[in-house]
């Protein structure tokens, strides 16, 4: 049996976190075990306590004492699940953005041999829905800038709905991972990438958020922008 971790860091996602962990462990098979990482940076509004009262075995949660952003919550979820053996590591959203339906779309995929699947929402075209035009012309070309100045060889650099082969993530050192947020997405993507690990996107619909607030911010995205080229200095110095 192949057992699967889903990373959802929250941040007051109360509103969320007892409707999407179900329809994460609907996806359970006697193949496939689905388990759920909540990895809360101490909600105010009682997420974790949420998530507790749950009270199901497939389910972990890992509190922080403050709000320590996007990337460092994955991080602790990855040497998580490289601690505990399991076989496949996901990054997902816990305001259904990230639709709970493509998880074994995502599995299928990287049992046909590939190191990581990306949930994209430009592999065909544009596939998002209530986002401003002018968020979705920024995230498009966060895209287009980041394949231009690195090379990295996928349509969307952002997304942040993945499935990891945990064989593979364990060659990357994580301990040397520094960017969070959108930049901590790209700078994954660009290590599977130049370690010649099989890559594969998805096509997916991404939704925005239907409760609770977006998280965004410039700081953000100004992070993204310059570890885009730190990246790419990186490369060709052989440091990543």
């Amino acid at each position: 049996m192949n057992k699967i971790l889903v990373i959802i860091p929250t941040y007051n996602e109360a509103d969320n976190i007892q409707k999407i962990i179900p329809e994460v462990l609907k996806n359970s098979s006697p193949e496939n075990e689905f388990n759920v990482l909540v990895v809360d940076d101490n909600s105010p509004d009682g997420t974790a306590e949420l998530a507790e009262s749950l009270n199901n075995s497939n389910v972990k949660i890992l509190k922080r004492e403050k709000k320590s952003g996007l990337g460092t919550a994955y991080l602790a979820g990855f040497k998580y699940a490289i601690k505990n053996n399991y076989d496949y590591v996901f990054e997902m959203d816990a305001d259904f953005s990230h639709d709970p339906k493509y998880l074994k779309v995502f599995i299928d995929k990287i049992l046909e041999g590939y190191d990581l699947v990306i949930g994209s929402r430009y592999i065909n075209g544009i596939s998002v829905l209530n986002w401003p035009l002018r968020r979705l012309i920024m995230s498009y070309l966060a895209s287009v800038y980041t394949r231009m100045v690195t090379g990295l060889k996928v349509m969307d650099t952002t997304a942040g709905f993945m499935c990891y082969r945990v064989t593979s993530l364990k060659q990357i050192n994580l301990d040397e991972v520094r960017s969070n947020g959108y930049s901590f997405q790209i700078e994954m993507k660009f290590k599977f990438y130049k370690r010649g690990y099989k890559i594969f996107e998805v096509p997916i619909l991404f939704i925005d958020r239907r409760e609770g607030e977006s998280k965004m911010s410039r700081k953000v995205v100004y992070e993204a922008y310059f570890m885009v080229w730190k990246l790419k200095i990186k490369s060709i110095f052989g440091k990543i």
